[in-house]
């Protein structure tokens, strides 16, 4: 059975548009690089960053191990702790991930759950969540996450806010993106609930929940997955930007984001790989991640082929 699953895939439409697509292979190689690398971060790293048993000031701002002055131990150099540059941009990059998908799941749960209940109920309670998508759509997603960072560091006793800042910083990139979910699927759903399948559904008994699981949600999710592919790319570079800005993740357990922000305080004093190289990572994983999301659109939509 495995193997007929595999064979299916393999000889699948979406398979063959990725084989002969370039850009989506190369897209693909080059995320799966840095996702890899991130997963298998304390198998591959040369040091751990968080340890800062293993730190040494004295090994702060070297430069790259090609350059003259560097250092074989630190291929990339070290920031301004002494810490290992590959070492911080792939545990960097777990955590930036880690954000990113989870506040990408946050944003599909509560934006589909809202188009169907959207699109299959109508009426008032379908204005009703139109209406708040509107509101939150009139304000930029960066702008809405920075609110509510403020409104939990408020709240928030001080010697806790550094520990829950993951799950607060989750919550408001993922809070801020589940419109486009509840639109999308607010229209497909408008339009499968009147086909005949959902219509014999509804005969022979099955009450609504039943019916958005079991037919309406399976033949929405092809758009899900595009815009969840793009959204993945965003909340990856909406978490660097508050992490820029000083609002996301602390420096104690560094994210992409805030590295680059480390290393901009030092690059116009030549110490330019603190800054670079989590910047090039960052888009590299942004970019590949949105060119896989478009050739995901043009594959699952025919008249795109």
């Amino acid at each position: 059975m495995t193997q007929n699953v595999i064979s299916r895939a393999f000889h699948s439409d979406v398979f063959y548009s990725f084989r002969r697509s370039p850009t989506a292979i190369i897209s693909a190689l080059v995320a799966f690089a840095i996702i890899a690398g991130a997963v298998c971060a304390p198998l591959i790293a040369p040091h751990n960053p968080f340890d800062l048993a293993t730190l040494d000031l004295l090994d702060a701002n070297i430069p790259p191990a090609w350059s003259g002055e560097g250092d074989p131990r630190f291929l990339l150099g070290t920031d301004d702790q002494g810490r290992d540059m590959l070492s911080a941009i792939l545990y960097g990059s777990r955590i930036s991930l880690l954000v990113g998908f989870a506040s990408v799941m946050f944003s599909l749960i509560i934006g589909v759950s809202l188009g169907l209940i959207s699109g299959y109920v109508g009426g008032r309670i379908d204005s009703i969540i139109m209406r708040i998508a509107d509101v939150q759509l009139s304000f930029p997603a960066i702008l809405i996450a920075l609110l509510i960072d403020g409104i939990a560091r408020g709240l928030l006793p001080r010697d806790s806010q550094d520990s829950l800042s993951l799950y607060v910083l989750i919550f408001a990139i993922g809070i801020s993106g589940w419109v486009q979910y509840a639109r999308t699927v607010r229209g497909a759903t408008m339009v499968e609930r009147n086909k005949e399948y959902v219509q014999a559904a509804r005969l022979i008994g099955m009450g609504p929940f039943m019916v958005l699981r079991r037919h309406v949600l399976p033949n929405v999710m092809g758009p899900v997955l595009v815009i969840a592919t793009i959204h993945l790319a965003i909340a990856i570079i909406t978490e660097a930007t508050l992490s820029f800005l000083g609002v996301g993740i602390p420096p104690t357990t560094p994210s992409l984001g805030t590295l680059i922000r480390i290393g901009n305080s030092y690059l116009f004093s030549g110490d330019w790989w603190i800054s670079i190289f989590p910047g090039v990572a960052l888009v590299l994983l942004a970019l590949s991640v949105n060119l896989l999301g478009d050739w995901l659109r043009d594959a699952l939509n025919p008249k795109l082929r």
